[in-house]
């Protein structure tokens, strides 16, 4: 099939060469002429894990990359919008998804004046959004800009859909090669059909086949379900730390094992389910997804007068989150932090990904320097992405250091706070160890080491010594 691929952020250009490597023809869109030049150079403007390699596969070949969305669209089967929709607090901006919509609109009503002119029909293309909006945009908002702009009707002349995606950044080009399932919305069994073939290769994939509102309300169900398992068990971690001499890793250790949530491989193997990953202690959610999304649908349902206590609870538990890391660095500097050397080790909220959007580190290095500590912050691949994060935060450039190695992000430090689980941070203790610093107290906000690893331990739900 012929695809056109409308954005080239996380989503856009994921999707896009994921599509082209399982053998669809791919052009992707987007106004950046500079972006677009990269991209054809098979470098991506993004940090994504296995990107690069499947992108240098496949451009020139199966992919390309344009500024011209009317060449793109040229005979092209599906149209995938993949453009922002950021929360302003009331509602979802649908500006980007509309501007497209109409030029999407424009360019199918240029197509049907040149077919009738050549005395041939139009070429039928399945207009889709890909983009995360709130049940009831696409059939709607959407298909009302289209209309007007070109003229035509949807389900007659051009075909609508609603494609969710779930990558999770980090691991998008995994997810997408390996989905758990497949959700297409369309306004007809046609429209539906053709996004349907677009995914015909992935045969041992579950594929939903449904109307576009109930694929944008499973988008949000889903991200919700596991905001909410975040911030759950963040509460559970918060009551091991009231009660004392508790540990909330053990706690979730064992809550890992209920047989709801684990299964026998092939080989008679037990596995823990996927789900046990949101099931853990640690300084909460971030990035582009959970914060907004949680937001955009308890906004949209109090619109339309529901209320929404437990999905409000759930922001207000994350939002409440990374000031128990400075809670627990009191506990090891005491309340004065003024002067106090205190490096922040990840900037980016989750490893696998320079994205900063809403990450908890944002906020614990904000209350950090307003409480006067000399902060030294280290990321493997987050630094320029962090800086300019910071920076729109409030955080004065020259509050923040960015130290070039982990060992010299640790070397002066009288305390360390690991906010993101990146691998090499698994060294720390060796190195800490081997410097003479095991003394230095380590605040530990994603319980990813182990609290005998330093004698100086402290984390999230962690009350042995009370």
């Amino acid at each position: 099939m012929k695809l056109c691929v409308v954005g080239t952020g996380y989503v856009g250009l994921v999707s896009g060469t994921c599509l082209a490597s399982v053998g669809h023809q791919v052009a992707c869109v987007d106004v950046d002429a500079a972006k677009v030049e990269r991209i054809n150079r098979g470098e991506p403007p993004i940090h994504e894990d296995g990107l690069e390699a499947l992108l240098k596969a496949n451009v020139g070949t199966r992919l390309r990359a344009t500024t011209s969305l009317a060449d793109a669209m040229d005979g092209a089967d599906v149209a995938l919008i993949c453009v922002g929709t950021p929360f302003d607090g009331k509602t979802i901006d649908l500006s980007y998804v509309l501007q497209v919509s109409r030029e999407i609109g424009q360019v199918l009503k240029d197509q049907a004046a040149a077919a009738k002119a050549a005395g041939k029909q139009p070429h039928y293309c399945v207009v889709t959004v890909k983009s995360t909006v709130v049940p009831g945009t696409t059939d709607t908002v959407v298909r009302k800009a289209i209309e007007e702009a070109s003229g035509l009707v949807a389900g007659k002349d051009f075909g609508l859909g609603m494609n969710p995606e779930f990558l999770a950044e980090g691991v998008a080009v995994k997810d997408f090669q390996e989905p758990d399932r497949i959700v297409v919305g369309g306004i007809d069994a046609r429209s539906t059909a053709q996004l349907a073939e677009m995914y015909a290769m992935f045969r041992n994939t579950p594929i939903i086949q449904t109307t576009p509102r109930t694929a944008e309300m499973i988008k949000y169900t889903s991200n919700a379900f596991m905001a909410t398992m975040i911030s759950f068990s963040n509460e559970i971690a918060r009551i091991c730390d009231g009660i004392g001499e508790l540990d909330a890793a053990e706690v979730f250790k064992g809550l890992h094992l209920m047989k709801h949530l684990i299964y026998r491989d092939a080989d008679n193997n037990l596995k823990k389910a996927g789900a046990t990953s949101f099931l853990w202690a640690g300084c909460g959610f971030g990035g582009s997804c959970f914060p907004k999304d949680v937001k955009a649908i308890t906004a949209h349902a109090q619109h339309r007068g529901v209320d929404t206590p437990m999905l409000d609870a759930v922001l207000s538990t994350n939002k409440t989150q990374p000031g128990q890391m400075l809670r627990l660095l009191k506990e090891q500097l005491g309340d004065s932090l003024a002067g106090r050397r205190v490096t922040v080790l990840g900037v980016a909220f989750k490893p696998g990904t320079d994205d900063v959007r809403e990450s908890p580190a944002l906020p614990v290095i904000a209350d950090l320097v307003k409480a006067g500590a000399k902060v030294t912050a280290h990321d493997p691949i987050a630094v320029e992405t962090g800086r300019k994060a910071l920076a729109d935060y409030g955080v004065p450039a020259d509050a923040v250091s960015f130290a070039p190695s982990l060992d010299a992000a640790l070397a002066s430090a009288e305390a360390v706070l690991l906010v993101t689980s990146w691998p090499e941070y698994k060294a720390v203790p060796e190195l800490q160890s081997k410097a003479g610093r095991s003394a230095v107290p380590l605040v530990d906000g994603r319980r990813y080491l182990a609290r005998e690893s330093l004698p100086a331990y402290s984390g999230i739900g962690l009350s042995l010594g009370r």
